[in-house]
């Protein structure tokens, strides 16, 4: 019988709420330290001569190692211990971090980038295992939940802020050493605030499986960064179509398999599949979006990275109160209704922006993202919680892993497919209007992107420099609203999806919970250590 069915009334005390702190605050400074690797970026490959190439992998590698074993490291929190596999994931991102802060060379910071994100994989499907383990209420797993992912939310959202403090009084090493103290302080409370649950009848885990798919997932998500930078070049193709591929040996293994990797009879649940379903289609609508007024704000707005964030608050804080909200409504309108009414802010706030315009100023940009985020926080928080709470407690880290692993396809897919859309617009606007008396080289790079019109445009005298980066800039603000065009349709048509598919699902305080299509199969049981 799955969490959701059971609709426990046992409540959470004074030591799963201590707990769930700790787990927040590292949430929190990881978040932080991963964010401000941006701008550290320049400091640390002037001081490493770091390679473009280089500068791609120290990036890109920590994504990589994420997606690749968020399910493997599910599942084996699952059967050695969620808080064990915390606690040894915990250690290593400390040490790997370490590791980065004093690297002497591109390839020493790579390899631990590359720990780093092993590391971190092991860290939000264990987090979220424990707090279905924790707060086993259904309603006090939901605020939970989404007490935890605001922590992550706002660490994302101040990372530049204190990265640039950070920048501007140490070294560029001091950035990775943020996440340390909070790494430290879980190894020391984690053993007495956080229970240890296990499946205690798992079998080993299937190392073929482990392969197939950290080898899939790497494929696909390499082929879609690589869409997302170049376009439709063969090698990102060849690389997705490999991937899928081995995605469906990897399938049809797990199919055979008496204790397999990834427990395919958790897609039989409507809840779960549409709740992951979503998790895929909001952070690729909103990550492109996220992107798009960022870069409006700095290169078409010409504000500095700390005005940007600061423009940027409105936003975190309508995000902040949504996903605090949610939960606490959902206990008593159900699901699919408050997901369907955030969906359409959502749309709403994407309307506003295809509004925006040279003219228009910062409120209707700023109305319109902070609306477009305030509306996806029911989805966000409530399908997690739906994932989480309809697994049996056996399979609670990998429902865990697999949620977060549709989100990180889902972010990756929104670069490379929305993101391709925006860039098509900007071209072929740019192309038939840049003045005929630009330089070669200079029309070149400003029909690339709007960052190489940006730098063209310094390098050539007035008036020819201010009508290009013009012309630049309002063929970016044409692309910003054409994929706020598309994602607001795409998202009406999730809205209507999630909406029929979860208004089975009662309210998170309902007395009798409704019986979910979930997983009946009967489970084996957990290993429960109170301390």
């Amino acid at each position: 019988m799955t969490n959701a069915m059971t609709g426990s009334n046992q409540q959470a005390g004074i030591r799963e709420w201590i707990g769930l702190a700790v787990l927040v605050l590292a949430s929190l400074l990881v978040a932080i330290d991963l964010f401000v690797l941006v701008l550290a970026l320049p400091y640390l490959s002037a001081d490493l001569g770091a390679s473009s190439i280089e500068q791609l992998w120290i990036m890109d590698i920590y994504v990589f190692m994420v997606a690749g074993f968020l399910i493997t490291m599910g599942t084996l929190g699952d059967r050695i211990g969620r808080r064990k596999l915390l606690l040894i994931g915990a250690a290593a991102f400390g040490i790997s971090s370490l590791v980065a802060a004093f690297s002497t060379s591109p390839e020493m910071l790579i390899g631990a980038r590359a720990l780093l994100g092993v590391a971190g994989a092991t860290l939000a499907p264990s987090t979220l295992a424990l707090i279905s383990n924790m707060f086993v209420n259904p309603s006090q797993r939901g605020v939970a939940i989404s007490i935890w992912m605001v922590g992550a939310m706002v660490g994302a959202a101040i990372g530049p802020l204190v990265g640039g403090v950070m920048l501007e009084n140490f070294w560029w090493g001091s950035v990775f050493l943020l996440g340390v103290p909070a790494m430290v302080l879980l190894l020391l409370l984690g053993p007495f605030l956080l229970p240890e649950y296990r499946d205690t009848n798992a079998g080993r885990i299937d190392l073929a499986s482990v392969f197939l798919s950290l080898t899939a997932i790497l494929l696909i998500i390499y082929g879609i960064k690589e869409l997302s930078k170049d376009g439709w070049q063969t090698l990102s193709i060849v690389a997705i179509i490999f991937g899928l591929i081995i995605s469906v040996i990897f399938i049809r293994r797990q199919r055979v398999l008496n204790d397999p990797l990834l427990d395919l009879r958790l897609f039989s649940s409507r809840a779960i599949s549409t709740a992951l379903g979503g998790l895929l289609f909001v952070p690729m609508l909103m990550g492109v979006i996220m992107l798009l007024v960022t870069q409006y704000l700095q290169l078409v707005e010409g504000l500095t990275p700390l005005r940007t964030a600061i423009w940027m608050l409105p936003t975190v804080a309508a995000q902040i109160i949504s996903f605090m909200m949610s939960p606490l409504l959902a206990r008593r309108i159900r699901p699919a209704y408050l997901i369907g009414a955030g969906l359409a802010f959502s749309v709403t706030g994407l309307f506003l922006l295809t509004q925006v315009n040279e003219a228009s100023g910062f409120a209707i940009l700023v109305t319109g993202y902070a609306l477009t985020n305030f509306g996806g926080g029911p989805i966000m928080t409530l399908s997690t919680n739906m994932i989480i709470g309809s697994a049996p407690p056996e399979k609670a880290g990998l429902a865990g892993g697999m949620s977060q692993t549709s989100a990180e396809f889902g972010f990756a897919l929104g670069l490379a497919v929305l993101g391709s859309v925006g860039t098509a617009v900007y071209r072929n606007q740019i192309a038939d209007n840049i003045p005929v008396d630009t330089p070669p080289k200079a029309a070149e790079a400003a029909r690339d992107t709007l960052v190489g019109a940006t730098e063209a445009a310094k390098k050539l005298s007035d008036p020819l420099g201010t009508e290009l980066l013009a012309i630049a800039r309002e063929a970016f603000t044409s692309g910003m609203n054409t994929v706020a065009t598309v994602s607001a349709i795409m998202l009406i048509g999730v809205a209507i999806f999630a909406v029929s598919l979860l208004r089975h699902i009662p309210p998170s305080g309902a007395t009798q919970p409704e019986q979910d299509d979930s997983i009946s199969a009967t489970v084996p049981r957990t290993e429960h250590e109170p301390s």
